[in-house]
């Protein structure tokens, strides 16, 4: 992500974004076979370093290589070689592939001739309806995407975002079932997990809308979990908030997405009190 991000900086701000149709339904074996076998004879003759210098290996296998790359890098090898003889640049990832060019007319010569070269000679098939030319903010690439302006930054792309509202959500819904504990650790195994891949981002703004946004589905989901009046004034009351205001909200005829902005909850289930059950935040202290 961060060459992506130098080369929209230096001025390439077009992408040809490229997505293989059924990649793993349709590489060719032969191709493959081929490759695979290139490759571990030219590993398993790549020798050991004893003091320096390099021996010639005749038998054996070198200790701690990856000797099993993923197929997908194999295959596509000759695709990253030929984008280099051309002098593009590109990212790739297994099977997803950005090149960025300066001008959307290079970008349609570029891309009706890679497809070409990835049709004929990788023997593999470009899928039409997902691949473009586009300006880089208006496509993803392994999940990121890039902000407008001169200042360019790393930004999670919508869809990611929409995935992770709706496991939350799946999560949440289930709170009303289960113990508070039992939530608490899914919803901490799966943030710890998300943060671990998209805290890469640079617009924090939006790790911290989105922490502030679980706590709120964790309310409504409390809420809802204490059931009744006299349950939920306890509950609120327990945790610290003044008996009226508690009597208040255990009164109210709101729902429990818009209690779950009242300050009732907001005390007596405060940022303080979800940070004790385990609850992660996706940036700093948020």
């Amino acid at each position: 992500m961060s060459h992506a991000q130098q080369y929209i900086a230096a001025g390439y701000g077009w992408v040809i974004d490229l997505d293989l149709e059924r990649f793993f339904d349709r590489v060719n074996h032969d191709k493959l076979m081929a490759q695979i076998a290139k490759r571990v004879r030219a590993f398993l003759n790549a020798g050991v370093m004893e003091n320096g210098l390099v021996s010639p290996s005749v038998e054996g296998t070198p200790q701690g290589g990856p000797l099993s790359p993923l197929l997908s890098n194999v295959v596509l090898d000759e695709l990253d070689r030929e984008l280099e003889r051309r002098g593009h640049r590109f990212v790739r990832y297994a099977d997803d592939a950005n090149i960025y060019v300066r001008s959307e007319r290079a970008g349609l010569r570029v891309m009706e001739s890679i497809k070409r070269f990835i049709t004929q000679k990788l023997k593999l098939k470009v899928n039409e309806a997902k691949s473009a030319v586009a300006r880089p903010q208006e496509r993803k690439f392994l999940g990121f995407s890039f902000t407008a302006g001169p200042d360019i930054k790393r930004t999670i792309a919508p869809k990611a975002l929409e995935r992770f509202k709706r496991r939350i959500r799946e999560i949440t819904r289930r709170a009303k079932g289960v113990s508070i504990k039992t939530t608490m650790e899914e919803l901490a195994l799966y943030m710890r997990g998300w943060r671990g891949y998209f805290g890469f981002c640079e617009t924090p703004e939006v790790l911290i809308a989105l922490t502030r946004w679980v706590r709120l589905r964790l309310r409504a989901a409390l809420w809802r979990q204490w059931k009744t009046s006299r349950r939920r004034r306890a509950a609120l009351v327990a945790n610290g908030v003044p008996e009226r205001t508690a009597n208040n909200a255990a009164g109210s005829g709101r729902g429990p997405w818009r209690l779950a902005r009242s300050r009732a909850l907001s005390l007596g289930l405060s940022n303080a009190h979800f940070r004790s059950l385990g609850l992660l935040s996706l940036f700093g202290a948020c």
